[in-house]
């Protein structure tokens, strides 16, 4: 058979047995078998029982759990509430009001979360009643909480940099300092439609709180103090050349522990239900790189990876011409998987063809975080749709065509960061 025709019965496997409803990592593994049994001499059995045992015991892998630990901690905390309070008296200036509170506070959680669900469901929590309540209409208050949401994936610490790091074998450290300017780029550009749809849409923003003044504003500003604490000691102590991401990971744990000790929070069961909620999660997420481990072992032996390097090579598509169309491809592989499986199941085949375009490596896995942020708000497998769905019972439908606007926003980010690298290059450079 040749290479087309292998890889078209490899993909209708994939999407048979995924139809079928097996596991994203087992459907993953078993079409890595198929593939080794019938087109490669090697014997698949102790292939997948070495690479499945490399992967899962790979010592960078460790942060990925001690972060997404960390999350469930703080997602039982009074934290969010006191981030609304801290930061509600800064933005009643601001065209927009408190819309800006999704934005500002997405980006402050991702910096402690890594978890772009658990930021929109945090932070959802939070605004929404309160904007709600105080009359800021529901379309542009919930669309701009799917969009700011994603930024969990983007700002560091992120599960889905760790993810790509891992199968890039790309140091997560510079990931982590990479994504901190495209953060904080997107997120100016959410506030700054929030502020130009305000412009245009005076009659539906509510009135200004009454004005406080300057001491009273840094008053309820203490109510910031343990967040910013927190993302200084695990971010300062990864830039700062301390710690690793893993060691980072475990002062981020111990910190939430802490913070959750001091403001009552700390119980066994919030304690258990925290550790429970991140093993079933690390758990789901270790199978799924499992099994893409061994697929990725699968196509190498097949030799598609190879192959499709070669005549992507040979259609002499230039790098912005590929990124184009990989872009499209994630987009569209984002309607069917959820993020963390689009990097781990395309990495094998995509990165040598990355690489043969000359695209750096650590530039590109900004530009997958980006891609994949997409895909959380593209139906019908938008993870933070599904977690706006359960949280207003509002249709899929609708909220796609609320979030639209900020998903255009991310294609806006992606643009920039290829005519200006340096957004993601310039942090990056500085630990060399």
């Amino acid at each position: 058979m040749n290479d087309l025709a292998i890889t078209a019965l490899l993909v209708f496997a994939l999407f048979a047995i995924l139809g079928s409803g097996v596991w994203i990592g087992l459907t993953l593994s078993g079409v890595a078998w198929i593939g080794m049994q019938l087109f490669s001499s090697r014997p698949a059995g102790d292939a997948m029982a070495v690479t499945i045992w490399g992967s899962s015991s790979s010592w960078t892998l460790t942060a990925l759990p001690l972060f997404i630990w960390m999350g469930e901690i703080l997602f039982r905390t009074r934290l969010s509430n006191d981030m609304f309070r801290g930061l509600a008296p800064w933005v009643q200036a601001l065209p927009g009001r408190l819309l800006h509170t999704n934005v500002i506070g997405c980006t402050i959680f991702a910096a402690v979360s890594g978890s772009s669900a658990a930021t929109c469901a945090t932070i959802g929590k939070m605004t929404l009643p309160e904007l709600q309540r105080r009359g800021y209409p529901d379309d542009i208050a919930i669309g701009s909480l799917a969009g700011a949401g994603t930024l969990g994936l983007l700002i560091p610490p992120s599960i889905i940099m760790i993810v790509y790091g891992v199968s890039a074998d790309v140091s997560i450290a510079r990931l982590f300092m990479a994504g901190v300017l495209p953060g904080v780029l997107l997120a100016g550009l959410f506030s700054g439609y929030l502020a130009v749809w305000a412009l245009l849409n005076r009659s539906r923003v509510p009135p200004a709180d009454p004005p406080m003044s300057l001491s009273q504003k840094l008053h309820e500003s203490r109510h910031l103090i343990p967040v910013v604490l927190l993302i200084a000691a695990v971010l300062g102590s990864i830039y700062g050349g301390v710690a690793t991401a893993t060691e980072a990971a475990g002062v981020g744990v111990l910190g939430a522990l802490l913070l959750s000790a001091a403001q009552g929070s700390l119980s066994w069961a919030t304690f258990k239900d925290s550790l429970l909620g991140g093993t079933r999660l690390y758990c789901m997420i270790a199978l799924i790189l499992a099994g893409a481990s061994f697929l990725t072992l699968a196509m190498g032996y097949i030799g598609l990876p190879r192959h499709l390097a070669e005549w992507i090579g040979a259609m002499g598509l230039s790098p912005l011409a590929l990124l184009v169309a990989l872009m499209a491809f994630y987009i569209v592989l984002g309607c069917f998987l959820d993020g963390i499986s689009m990097v781990v199941l395309t990495m094998g085949v995509i990165l040598p063809t990355v690489q043969k375009a000359g695209i750096d490596l650590l530039w590109f896995g900004i530009f997958i975080v980006l891609v994949v942020e997409m895909a959380q708000i593209t139906p019908p497998v938008g993870f933070n749709l599904f977690v706006l769905q359960g949280m207003t019972r509002r249709e899929i439908g609708w909220l796609a065509r609320v979030a639209l606007p900020f998903f255009l926003l991310m294609v806006a980010a992606v643009a920039l960061i290829w005519l200006f690298p340096g957004i993601v290059t310039a942090l990056p450079a500085k630990m060399a």
